[in-house]
């Protein structure tokens, strides 16, 4: 196989299914994939026998539900929905959350008389975030979500919007544990509780690292199960990384050591790229996991190859940050050398590109340790004609 290349292990995914499927039979919750992180559908049909479907970000997504988790439910969100797709979005879907209520007011009617179920983000501006501001749903300005104070305006103006919705949805959490969930739930019952009450369900949104080593599924499940006795509430769930959690690499191949410069920086070219095949780790910012290797966290560069084997490792393209980390190896490295990023399933493949040219890592699917298939193979005319 051909560096570069995704690798998705299908035994892991599984393994993740089997432990949400278990909180769901617990509660009696519903937890939907977010195909934001993770829309490998070649794998749809297994995710589809353990999880209750799929939620989407935009008509394309929803049609990739609609298609490869045939029998599934099918919801979407989005800021804001088309004129021209919301027919379409009408006739695919099973759910449908508004980001506001203009957007209740303007499209609600449409989508409840041809029999989705009606739901409004909320904003409870109850911010449990921690370094990743650009991932915070409850920043002050957030565009995301409808604060108590609009919900309740628009309501005042316009009486029969409350009866168009069946559900409320928040999504705040960004790979966190239940603590931080149960801390917003707190804030949407103070807030919200008495509209609850009317209510048929309730969606958590996603961010809930739940298959995540330690993770604390006892809580998780109290919050669950707190909706369901106290609002007689179905709950639903989305998370994306819980999923596909450590379920995927990425290979990629030493192109050129360079000589160590005058800081005490050692580059290494790569033939993979942070900018065009793992954007979050430039966006989030984040050093990925590497095999034998560890991220390397001084700032004293200076005669380090001389006594460890440290190495800032690159991408081949123009932009002068393109830089995945500095790593300490446990050895020292080769030309020609293939290394392999881990934990690169979720939030990789959904927003790889071809910056600079760069051809996009082939995807294989390992359906068991001895049987290993190409499932994507990307080529100049995928370049191409993205363009």
């Amino acid at each position: 196989m051909q560096t570069p290349y995704f690798l998705i292990d299908k035994e892991q995914i599984e393994k993740n299914l089997k432990l949400l499927r278990h909180v769901m039979d617990d509660t009696g919750c519903k937890i939907l994939l977010a195909q934001k992180c993770f829309s490998c559908y070649a794998l749809y049909p297994l995710i589809g026998q353990y999880l209750s479907g799929a939620t989407a970000s935009g008509l394309f997504e929803a049609r990739l539900c609609h298609e490869e988790m045939q029998g599934s439910e099918n919801h979407i969100f989005s800021p804001f929905f088309r004129e021209d797709q919301i027919d379409e979005i009408c006739q695919i879907c099973d759910h449908i959350v508004f980001n506001t209520p203009a957007q209740l007011e303007r499209f609600g009617s449409k989508a409840k008389d041809a029999g989705l179920q009606i739901g409004l983000r909320i904003n409870p501006e109850c911010s449990t975030q921690e370094g990743h501001a650009i991932y915070d749903p409850c920043a002050p300005g957030s565009r995301l979500g409808t604060r108590l104070g609009d919900f309740e305006n628009a309501i005042r103006c316009n009486p029969s919007l409350l009866s168009l919705i069946d559900g409320l949805h928040f999504h705040t959490l960004c790979e966190q544990d239940s603590d931080d969930l149960k801390t917003t739930l707190d804030v949407v019952v103070a807030k919200f509780g008495k509209y609850l009450t009317s209510m048929k369900w309730i969606n958590f949104g996603g961010g809930h690292h739940i298959t995540r080593e330690g993770y604390n599924i006892d809580l998780l499940e109290h919050c669950i199960i707190r909706m369901r006795d106290d609002y007689h509430l179905q709950v639903y769930l989305e998370p994306g990384e819980a999923v596909a959690l450590n379920a995927g690499e990425l290979h990629a191949t030493v192109q050129e050591i360079q000589p160590q410069d005058e800081h005490g920086i050692c580059n290494i070219i790569l033939d993979t790229s942070a900018a065009c095949h793992m954007p979050d780790v430039i966006e989030m910012p984040y050093t990925p996991p590497l095999q034998h290797a560890k991220p390397f966290l001084s700032d004293d560069y200076n005669g380090l190859n001389d006594k460890r084997n440290v190495y800032r490792l690159g991408g081949p393209t123009c932009l002068s940050g393109d830089i995945i980390g500095l790593y300490e190896f446990d050895h020292p490295l080769q030309e020609g050398e293939e290394l392999v990023f881990e934990d690169m399933a979720i939030y990789s493949m959904v927003k790889t590109n071809t910056f600079n040219g760069m051809p996009l890592p082939d995807i294989y699917v390992k359906e068991s340790p001895s049987n290993t298939t190409l499932w994507k193979s990307f080529g100049y005319e995928d370049f191409k004609h993205r363009l």
